[in-house]
């Protein structure tokens, strides 16, 4: 006959082994890649496409990673024609996330925030901090004119990170890229798609 203590024991030590188990595979297993379309978004009153460095240079690390290219244009800093295609992306099912480069400091001109932040349905604040977080080793207190942003459109992630191409490889190999791999732990963007659209 087994006492009511060596009963809870036996239950403590079933349920340790159990949740072992769990944690494990939670860690140890570790998940394949997905393969997103991403579009790219240009925005500048001077570029064309030969011109455009930084827009190839997200198009190469997006495609070097895994990652197809959905779509590349470029737009004038206008904030109508910027959420003209802004909108028609994010109405695509075949495009899951959006980078736009320029258009984010202070000028007259500078008009990417305003376009953009009306359409989100959720905000990233934490993209913005931890860029110009990065940012400021590189470029000190020049970090500030930056208004990077990013955030969530009818499941559709969009980030938009400043013109330069410095900046454009800092977002993209310091945050992005990272958070668009479903094998980066503890968490990612990728795993939390099938939820985005959740009412």
């Amino acid at each position: 006959m087994v006492s009511a203590t060596s009963a809870s024991l036996v239950r403590r030590v079933y349920y340790n082994f159990v949740t072992l188990l769990t944690q494990h595979d939670k860690f140890m297993t570790k998940p394949s890649f997905i393969s997103l379309g991403i579009a790219v978004l240009t925005v500048s009153d001077s570029r064309g496409e030969d011109e455009d460095k930084s827009g190839r240079l997200l198009v190469d690390r997006l495609e070097k990673a895994g990652h197809r290219c959905g779509e590349k244009r470029i737009v004038r800093d206008d904030i109508y024609q910027i959420r003209a295609v802004i909108s028609r992306w994010i109405a695509d099912d075949g495009i899951q996330a959006i980078i736009t480069t320029g258009g984010t400091g202070v000028t007259g001109r500078d008009g990417t925030p305003e376009a953009v932040q009306p359409l989100l349905d959720k905000t990233l604040d934490g993209f913005g901090e931890v860029f110009r977080m990065i940012s400021y080793q590189q470029i000190q207190t020049s970090t500030i004119q930056s208004r990077a942003v990013a955030g969530v459109a009818n499941g559709t992630y969009i980030f938009c990170v400043p013109g330069s191409s410095g900046a454009c490889a800092t977002a993209w190999d310091e945050l992005i890229e990272a958070q668009l791999d479903r094998r980066t732990r503890p968490c990612n963007l990728v795993e939390l798609m099938p939820r985005l659209r959740e009412t």
